[in-house]
């Protein structure tokens, strides 16, 4: 209405509403100032009534949203939020394939829908599609079964290749599935690059044909992209296929447990063996670091020391320099508050860990339990003898977590003056920048 009272164009009243709907630090809707007051007043306003009419919209601005907008969340936010309870099974499998989005990496979806009881299946070749699909099973829910979408570096088209070949057209309209006998009998079949295959023995996919990572891995390396002879793959005395060459059976050393669990992660960034911290228990055990779930058992008030994976760092604008973390073990998650005096004494560790152990007092305020953390650690160093390599543990931090992916919050020791609470900052939003243009003095 205001807008109409000031006598905006449709092209006007649509850039008023664009800047009021922003969530960027863009000056807000104070450009519009003049014009909305002098409409006004053109249209026989009293100039208090349109002062005042201005600081509601600006009020409203940087944050607000159309209440149609606000509906349609709502109802998204109800449906899901409905789906997520009485069909965990559906809700995960579909959230998997519309990754990369939402607040969790997949890891923690897939650990939350298994606490509800959701059976998970790893990728298999005779049986993944391209998505996340649900395979009946005797219980409550369908069991998920992981997609190659959940491999890192498969091509689509290449991977709905290899599907379709698991598959053929007999006269009737039925299809009916073939599965591949071997390494070998998907090669020749599915006519997929090698490239292909070697992405899915990382992923342990062969496993269904009873090959571990490292047997897949070396059946592949006697294959190759190169076209076949004509004829040299069929044996038609036998009728089965003729092995490009024959080499004598090798004996491979089996991958520890931590070791596949590291390949898990760097893979499909999740395992559906055992947790990360599960191996480092007795270690952590040692060091006093009681398990996560034993916060929830604390009574308040009490000190403890707990561990886990940094899953989110959070740093919202109006909580004053307060830092929100949630940490993951084999046992539970836990929530900790870091006041802004540890954050300062404590930023680098914080910031830069992706294992911490920290020991503060039980908060637990109507069954909400926090963990006030007044002294912490970083132990990503210790993540690293999970794979007996020595080797960074390959987690991706969730899309939630703003120390990893780009925090929203300005820098409290930026001696610049701090942004109007109505303004978002946006660190990459350089607007008082110098740009100096290289000389070349050669």
């Amino acid at each position: 209405m205001a807008m109409v009272a000031a006598g905006f164009s449709p092209t006007e009243a649509d850039q008023l509403r664009r800047a009021m709907a922003t969530f960027k630090f863009t000056g807000g809707v104070n450009k519009f100032q003049d014009k909305l007051i002098t409409g006004m007043l053109d249209n026989g306003y009293t100039r208090e009534f349109a002062e005042r009419t201005f600081r509601q919209l600006e009020g409203f601005g940087s944050y607000g949203f159309p209440e149609s907008h606000a509906a349609s969340f709502a109802l998204i936010a109800y449906a899901s939020s409905w789906m997520k309870c009485h069909h965990p099974d559906v809700f995960l499998a579909a959230i998997l394939n519309a990754q990369p989005m939402g607040f969790y990496a997949p890891a923690q979806l897939v650990r939350d829908a298994r606490e509800h009881g959701v059976e998970m299946r790893p990728v298999d070749v005779n049986l993944s599609e391209w998505d996340c699909t649900l395979e009946p099973t005797q219980g409550k829910y369908h069991a998920v079964r992981l997609g190659f979408c959940m491999v890192r570096n498969l091509n689509k088209k290449t991977t709905e290749q290899l599907v379709d070949a698991r598959t053929f057209q007999r006269i009737s309209a039925n299809r009916t599935s073939r599965r591949f006998a071997s390494v070998e009998d998907l090669w020749r079949r599915a006519n997929v690059p090698i490239a292909t295959l070697q992405h899915i023995a990382v992923a342990d996919g062969f496993r269904g044909l009873g090959l571990s990572r490292r047997e897949a891995a070396w059946a592949i390396k006697g294959l190759r992209d190169e076209a076949l002879p004509l004829f040299a793959a069929a044996d038609h005395r036998a009728g089965t296929l003729r092995p490009e060459i024959i080499e004598p059976a090798v004996l491979l050393s089996p991958m520890t447990s931590g070791r596949e669990v590291v390949e898990d992660y760097r893979s499909t960034g999740l395992s559906l063996r055992a947790h990360p911290v599960h191996f480092l228990r007795e270690s952590l055990t040692d060091r006093g670091f009681l398990p996560c779930k034993s916060l929830r058992e604390a009574r308040d008030g009490v000190r403890i020391s707990i561990a886990g994976l940094i899953l989110v760092r959070q740093m919202p604008g109006s909580a004053k320099g307060v830092m929100f973390v949630t940490l993951e073990d084999e046992s539970a998650n836990a929530n900790l508050i870091v006041w802004p005096s540890v954050f300062e004494k404590n930023r680098r560790d914080l910031l830069g860990a992706t294992m911490l152990g920290c020991r503060g007092k039980v908060q637990n305020a109507n069954n909400v339990v926090h963990l006030i953390v007044e002294n912490l650690i970083d132990l990503t160093a210790d993540l690293r003898r999970v794979s007996g390599l020595d080797a960074p543990f390959p987690l991706v931090p969730s899309r939630g977590d703003e120390a990893k992916q780009g925090g929203h919050g300005p820098d409290s020791r930026d001696p610049r003056p701090m942004p109007k609470p109505r303004d978002i900052y946006i660190p990459d939003l350089h607007i008082d920048t110098l740009k100096v243009k290289a000389r070349n003095f050669r």
